[in-house]
């Protein structure tokens, strides 16, 4: 995987305003901006402002707080001008998640009827209740293991 470090890290130029960005909202915790390449019009990004490559890496608090200001973006969104019919609110934690920037950060993407931007491919098939079940024990065991 390749990883961004706080140095050569384009979201932390953007945080600490050395970067060019369109800003729409800024505290001492996250900055939001608009994505440089928007699947749809108005797609925005919210960063913490301290490096943090992934969900990992980021405390409760600030996690929260990114979520919270995307919600109130996505409202804004929805109040605009730019008349969004939906939201889509996607973080893409690794490189197989399709995280292309190593720096944590939330997707606020307003959808529109046959925009063309999707996120469904072929729809999966049922899983078993024992494999499901099997799964379920695997997150419950990691659960306790991180208190």
């Amino acid at each position: 995987m390749t990883e961004d470090t706080a140095q050569d890290c384009v979201f932390c130029d953007i945080a600490a305003g050395h970067g060019e960005a369109s800003r729409v909202y800024e505290d001492d915790t996250v900055v939001a901006f608009m994505d440089l390449n928007p699947v749809t019009p108005g797609h925005l990004l919210v960063v913490p402002r301290e490096h943090a490559i992934g969900l990992d890496d980021v405390d409760r608090a600030t996690s929260a707080h990114v979520w919270s200001v995307g919600q109130d973006l996505a409202r804004a969104l929805r109040r605009s001008s730019l008349r969004c019919e939906g939201i889509n609110l996607l973080v893409c934690d690794g490189e197989a998640a399709f995280q292309t920037v190593f720096h944590l950060h939330l997707h606020v993407v307003p959808r529109y009827a046959a925009d063309g931007w999707t996120l469904l491919g072929e729809e999966p098939p049922a899983r078993a209740r024992p494999l499901l079940d099997g799964h379920a024990r695997a997150v419950r065991a990691a659960l306790v293991s991180t208190d």
